[in-house]
């Protein structure tokens, strides 16, 4: 079945994009700087090549693979049509080859750019910016003389005798050492340098040399820059598999990145029902995954895999299979990008589902209150600290899913000191707005908030017009009218998300407003002193003027505090 627009769901991001056909076979490769903006165009009415209404008649799928960068999305697209050959690609497939930095296999090495390295010489890149990689080589070169000629001369060269290269036609004292500093910039180990020039930087700058400083700026620009271009492809990359995973629900999604010969060949996505264990859910696809495929040299994954996995993935190899969560240099690159187009991956396949999921979890739960739908639920919570920033918020969810344009914030008008009489006039003010009512609404608390809310709505004669119910967090148990109390299980789910949503969003909201008055309160730049214990200090002394004059011996005889944060607490009020 040919593939639709309605189907594809890419996200606001550099990358690249296959289109395949039923029985897998690439099709199509391209590239785009914004890919949701990119893949319109091959669905437009009037598209702008004549091969496309073809191209989109014969794939049935779709595929992307997030980049850091549109460069990157550059050197992948490049090296994944290499790789698959793909039918409507010719007018790509030309001579054009990406720049390597190159070191050549010599008595004296000498530091080439060049798009067709030598055989035998060391190489790094390809690299897609092109002018940090030319400023790079000169920066090498300046630093530690290596040279560029094609020929050693016998009187030296105009390069020697301008500072570029050390002669080592003439005397290759130290040559060596410096040629090892160099391949230690391009393989990514440039702090050293990059410290040096930030001095130099600085230096320039408080002797109001800011010509000298902008060129050690742009210095530091370009080294990070080049050795920054390594995610797509790096010497380090040799029979590596990359895992990523994300986690949304009971959805998961688990991208492999396969990479060889130091370039990155492309991703697998795979979905999977999540069961909360990410490593379990981990070690079960490699297992499975494993079981009919050759298990890479080296295996990197963000959660340690379960126990005798390594060792059957070993035995499947034939040889020992390294697996490793890596912490440093460029095997973090590439298990970060798994990562990143992980995350990628599960918000395209929540989108294609979760319209079934989270209606489904409506469903079950408006089942498990006997109710005919649940389609519409508003869940209420309030927050505050001592009667200071008292503040409530509803938040709303459709079908199963939040629905963020209705969430609101309240501040308490009234004057009213405790979380009943709060949300009884937050809701107050909620009911006079509304012109649908929803299937439940749900409070945040036990029965005394349900009979306050009661209350009120019989006052309004509006009692029963909907299901009123209240949440309270020990055991999940839910409280209705005339109903006996029910302790939520998986099927009540969607109330329980609910409610947290509505504690999130509170609090959030709390948090922002206790922020303006940080700095007329020194409690809260009290390190260790979270909001319980701070309550429970304003109760014993009586208010923060009490806090104020008390003795750092009378602090410690506060439930809660002890010496250290006493200390702490003393010299914050003192100050």
């Amino acid at each position: 079945m040919p593939v639709t627009l309605s189907s594809v769901d890419f996200p606001k991001k550099p990358g690249v994009y296959l289109f395949k056909s039923e029985k897998g076979k690439v099709l199509y490769v391209g590239k785009a700087t914004r890919l949701n903006e990119r893949i319109r165009s091959y669905f437009a009415a009037n598209p702008d090549r004549q091969m496309i209404p073809e191209l989109v008649r014969r794939s049935d799928a779709v595929e992307c693979m997030v980049t850091p960068s549109p460069e990157e999305a550059l050197i992948l697209e490049r090296e994944l049509i290499r790789q698959h050959k793909p039918r409507y690609n010719s007018m790509l497939k030309d001579d054009k080859s990406f720049p390597f930095l190159v070191m050549t296999n010599e008595e004296y090495p000498r530091i080439m750019y060049t798009r067709h390295p030598p055989k035998g010489s060391m190489r790094w890149g390809p690299f897609a910016n092109v002018g940090a990689a030319k400023q790079v080589m000169q920066l090498l070169r300046r630093q530690f003389g290596i040279r560029d000629c094609k020929e050693l001369l016998p009187h030296g060269c105009l390069s020697m005798h301008i500072g570029l290269c050390s002669g080592p036609c003439i005397s290759g004292e130290g040559y060596s050492e410096s040629v090892d500093a160099a391949k230690r910039i391009l393989n990514g180990d440039a702090v050293e340098l990059l410290e040096e020039f930030a001095v130099q930087m600085d230096t320039a700058s408080q002797e109001m040399q800011f010509e000298k400083a902008a060129k050690s700026r742009d210095m530091i620009r370009a080294i990070r820059i080049t050795t920054g271009q390594h995610v797509v492809s790096s010497k380090v990359y040799r029979d590596c598999d990359a895992l990523g995973i994300a986690v949304q629900g009971d959805l998961a999604a688990v991208v492999v990145i396969h990479a060889n010969n130091g370039i990155v060949q492309g991703q697998e996505v795979w979905p999977m029902l999540h069961r909360g264990d990410t490593s379990e859910t981990i070690s079960m696809f490699t297992s499975e995954h494993y079981a009919s495929r050759t298990p890479p040299r080296l295996l990197l994954t963000p959660e340690p895999l379960a126990d005798g996995t390594e060792q059957w993935l070993s035995s499947r190899r034939g040889s020992n299979v390294e697996v490793r969560i890596p912490v440093r240099g460029d095997l973090v690159t590439l298990q970060t990008l798994a990562q990143q187009n992980a995350m990628i991956q599960v918000e395209r396949l929540s989108n294609r589902t979760s319209g079934s999921l989270e209606q489904r979890a409506a469903d079950e739960g408006a089942a498990l209150l006997g109710l005919e739908q649940l389609d519409h639920i508003v869940c209420f919570d309030m927050a505050q600290l001592l009667g200071d920033e008292r503040v409530g918020s509803s938040v709303t969810f459709r079908n199963g899913r939040p629905h963020k344009k209705e969430y609101r914030k309240y501040t308490v008008k009234g004057d009213a000191m405790d979380d009943l009489r709060m949300m009884r006039e937050v809701v107050e003010r909620w009911l006079k707005r509304q012109d649908e009512w929803p299937d439940l609404v749900l409070l945040d608390g036990g029965e005394t908030h349900l009979s306050t809310i009661s209350k009120l709505l019989e006052e309004h004669g509006i009692l029963g017009r909907f299901e009123l119910a209240a949440l309270a967090k020990r055991e999940e148990t839910l409280f209705r009218n005339d109903q006996t109390p029910l302790v939520l299980d998986r099927k009540g789910r969607v109330m329980v998300h609910a409610r947290d949503e509505a504690h999130r969003f509170v609090n959030t909201f709390h948090r922002k407003r206790r922020s303006r008055s940080r700095l007329q309160d020194p409690l809260e730049e009290v390190e260790g002193l979270g909001a319980k214990k701070m309550q429970n200090l304003l109760r014993h002394f009586g208010g923060r003027q009490g806090v104020a004059h008390a003795s750092l011996i009378d602090l410690k005889t506060v439930p809660g505090i002890g010496p250290s944060l006493a200390q702490r607490i003393h010299e914050a009020m003192q100050q």
